[in-house]
């Protein structure tokens, strides 16, 4: 395989990582706002809220826990591990080839 070849799937192994790991740290940032109370009102809250809400659309409300905050929790954070397993889990295959 020529080093461009591999330099590309480096490159791209890269960003994959890095938009896994933006998208985890969304919803991370969102489950902290959440637990510490933000203030909904503030501009960035509301669309840290936005983007969690739109990146874990389809598993913020898969659990149906009594307490909102074990919803919130276990929803949007099964959401960041599962982003970060499969872009880091990628990542890795592309480096190998």
């Amino acid at each position: 395989m020529s080093s461009t070849t591999r330099s590309g799937s480096g490159s791209a192994a890269t960003i994959i990582v890095v938009i896994a790991d933006i998208m985890a740290f969304i919803l991370g940032l969102w489950i902290l706002m959440y637990l510490l109370d933000a203030n909904r009102a503030n501009e960035l809250v509301d669309f840290i809220q936005d983007a969690a809400r739109w990146l874990a659309g389809w598993s913020y409300d898969l659990f149906t826990f009594d307490e909102a905050w074990a919803r919130v929790v276990c929803g949007y954070g099964l959401a960041a591990i599962v982003y970060l397993f499969i872009g880091h889990a990628l990542a890795s295959r592309l480096r190998r080839h």
